[in-house]
This record gives C-alpha cells, structure tokens and sequence, in this order.
C-alpha cells in the first residue's frame, strides 16, 4: 500500500492540472455561445452572466443541494456513534466537523456540500445506515470528507452552473434566434450555426462538466484509502452501493446527481456516456492496488 499511495500525489497534480484545464475550455465555450448570439454584446453579456451565475452557486448552492434531496439537519445526539466516526475522520483530515444531515430514503447513498471546509455538510440516507457495516460506512464518510478538503463541492458546482448556462443559452438560440440580444453586425447565426449549436454546444458541456467530476471522483476514492487506510473497505462500500442504486434509484434530483458518492440515477445503456460518475469497477480496481 505503502509504493500505491506514494503516486497519489502526482494522480493528483495531474488531475488538478486536468480540472483547470477542463473549466477553462467550459468557460471558453460559454463565452463562444455567448459572442455567436450576439456578437460583441453577446460576448460581455455571457461573461456577466458567468459571474453572476458563480456567484449565486459559490454562496447558496450548499442550501440548494440539501433542499433539492429533502436533506434534513440531524438533531444533535441522535446518532452518537455516527457523530464520533465523523469527528475523527474530520479530525485526520486537519478539518472543521461538517453539520450532519439525512435523507429519508431506502437507496444507499451519500453527499458533501459546501463552498469551504467551514461551511461544509454531509448528508446521509438512512438506506446508507441500515445497510453498510461500520467499516463501510467510515469508507464512504471518508470519501465526502476528502471532495470537501479538496474543494470538489465547489469546483463541481461551478462546472454544473457552465454546463446549465450553455444549455439554457442553446436552448434560447433555437427558439428565440438571438433576437434576445442585439448584435453588432449584421451577421447572425444561420440556420445551420444554430442547429449545430444547439446540438453541440450543450452536449459539449455535460462532456466536460463529466470529466471533471469523473478525475474527481478517483482523487477523493485515493484520499479516502489513505485518510482510513483501509481501501478495502471502501472498495466493499462500492460495491454495495452500486447494487443499492441500481435496485432502487434515488430520484430526488437529477441536477445534483454528481456530489453522491456513488450516481443515484438509473442510467441505462448508451446513457452511460453521460454518467456523472467513473465505472464501479475502474473505482474498486484502483482502490484494491492501493493495498
């Protein structure tokens, strides 16, 4: 285990490196949108947007995830044993405790929230409870603890808020024809620009927004194992979840379906392209030659 996690600092520059590129070319493309809709306006209107939109998802995106899963603040005492579990991982991590919450639902499932480490909460469905064993469950704490230390609530809510303002901007292009905003120049989108920005723009988006989360996902499962160390027991968690999910999909929200530990949705066949999560399988391999 010792050799396996002396490369996970350099998986996890590579991936940093890999993310930053990513939202550069999302935000490049939302500019893009932007400036073939209206041209120059088009261009400082997106860009305004872009701002505005990070700015509501870096200050309320932490309530909005809780309340959009009907999240529910865990009355302080409730669940001793789960409240010492989470302060001592919380503690080895060098992190300030998370506020607990729980979802009242069968499917086993698990998400962090929160701009920052100091604002941070993990919420929990009682399926999750009922069905792992303690070791499982430190696993999967771990994990969530490790997007928050990382910062992934964040970077993955700024992704999620390009993706949707790029579809929402196609989608305004097809049905209004840029007449939205007023172009400089007499040039307009044709037909075909439309068509092909409608179509690709968006699919682009959620290619990227994906990508991120999916390098994201690898570096918190590392973290996880050597925060425990114990990657066989998140790797056991893994494997419970996804047959959890897969039996009982949790529905609440879609938009919110890449801060879970495992995806709660119930993509099928070629909706697998667009999982918001890497393969049960790559994940419990990687963890396994962490050993």
């Amino acid at each position: 285990m010792t050799t396996a996690l002396a490369n996970v600092s350099t998986h996890r520059a590579s991936n940093f490196a890999k993310t930053t590129l990513l939202l550069a070319a999302m935000s490049a493309l939302t500019l893009g949108v932007g400036q073939l809709i209206g041209g120059l306006r088009g261009l400082l209107f997106a860009g305004a947007l872009v701002v505005v939109m990070n700015f509501v998802s870096f200050w309320f995106s932490d309530s909005l995830a809780l309340l959009m899963n009907r999240a529910h603040p865990l009355a302080p005492g409730t669940l001793p044993w789960l409240e010492r579990m989470v302060e001592d991982l919380a503690r080895k991590a060098q992190l300030p405790t998370p506020k607990l919450y729980f979802i009242e639902s069968p499917t086993p499932n698990a998400f962090a929230t929160g701009r920052s480490p100091s604002r941070a909460a993990v919420a929990v469905t009682t399926g999750l409870l009922q069905l792992m064993s303690r070791r499982e469950l430190e696993g999967v704490l771990a994990h969530e603890l490790s997007h928050v230390k990382n910062r992934d609530t964040l970077i993955m809510t700024v992704a999620g808020t390009l993706a949707g303002l790029i579809s929402h901007a196609a989608q305004a292009l097809f049905w209004f024809g840029g007449s939205m905003i007023s172009r400089d120049d007499d040039d307009g989108p044709g037909p075909l620009a439309t068509l092909g920005l409608l179509i690709v723009a968006p699919l682009t988006a959620t290619l990227l927004q994906l990508a991120i989360s999916r390098s994201r996902e690898f570096d918190a499962d590392a973290a996880a194992a050597e925060l425990t160390g114990d990657p066989e027991g998140l790797a056991s968690a893994l494997a419970r979840l996804e047959q959890g999910n897969r039996a009982m999909p949790l529905e609440h929200s879609p938009a919110t379906a890449h801060l879970f530990v495992v995806n709660p949705l119930s993509g099928k066949g070629v909706m697998g392209l667009f999982a918001t999560h890497p393969p049960i399988e790559t994940r419990i391999e990687r963890l396994l030659q962490l050993r």
